[in-house]
């Protein structure tokens, strides 16, 4: 078998179980959100329990792309290989969120690699089993199309984003989206680097950098080795408005 067969093979066996009745009842997702509570327990009976650890790679770039994959706790962050060779990171999902919707619509090779970043849990169901709920549950496919609406969405407004607003303002905005994943109470402690955020916001570590001393020099962050501690949100919020 070849290295990348035995990578898939591992990535397939690792720690996945069925889901037991007892234990849909908590579960959520915002993919799910529109089904009602027939409709999400049989998508959620279908997808097998799959654990992860820090820093375990999901699937990677170029991977056959054959499952969606449901947030249950942790974190997961999308990387890719940039023209230069080096990584990016461009997406954090947190609890209730979703990634690798792609692959329920076409097969291909996956566009960029999933990591977990500090061990988590997700449900995973593969396109065979979806395709089987789509065939007598229609409501699913509206999901699906929600789902990829969404993601144009946001590519869209990504775009803008890049093109015309300040880097200043994408650093506090990616700032923003992370308190809302890791939230809690003051100080929300976010476990990224600066080299991270940087990625995030699309822009070099010396600039993030010098945007985020600013930050903490008014007392809105504290920076320290792998984390950043947000003591202020509203001086955040003003900060990226």
């Amino acid at each position: 078998m070849s290295a990348r067969g035995v990578r898939l093979f591992r990535h397939v066996a690792h720690c996945q179980t069925v889901i037991t009745a007892s234990e849909l009842g908590p579960m959520s997702s915002h993919l799910l959100e529109m089904l009602d509570e027939d409709e999400r327990r049989e998508v959620l009976a279908a997808a097998r329990r799959r654990r992860f650890k820090r820093n375990e790679v999901v699937f990677h770039d170029g991977d056959p792309g054959e499952t969606l994959h449901l947030v249950v706790e942790g974190h997961f962050a999308i990387r890719f290989t940039t023209p230069f060779g080096d990584q990016a990171m461009v997406r954090v999902f947190g609890p209730a969120d979703y990634f690798g919707e792609l692959a329920m619509l076409s097969a291909g090779p996956r566009c960029g690699s999933a990591i977990s970043l500090d061990g988590g849990e997700t449900l995973s169901l593969h396109r065979e089993d979806f395709e089987a709920l789509r065939a007598h549950r229609p409501k699913i496919n509206e999901v699906l199309t929600n789902a990829v609406v969404a993601e144009v969405r946001r590519l869209s407004a990504s775009l803008i984003e890049a093109l015309y607003v300040p880097v200043e303002r994408r650093v506090w905005l990616r700032l923003i989206d992370l308190v809302a994943l890791y939230g809690g109470d003051a100080p929300v402690v976010i476990p990224l680097t600066q080299d991270d955020i940087a990625q995030l916001a699309g822009t070099t570590r010396p600039t993030a950098n010098r945007v985020l001393r600013a930050g903490e020099e008014q007392g809105v962050i504290r920076l320290a080795r792998g984390r950043i501690e947000v003591h202020d949100r509203a001086a955040l919020r003003r900060l990226a408005h």
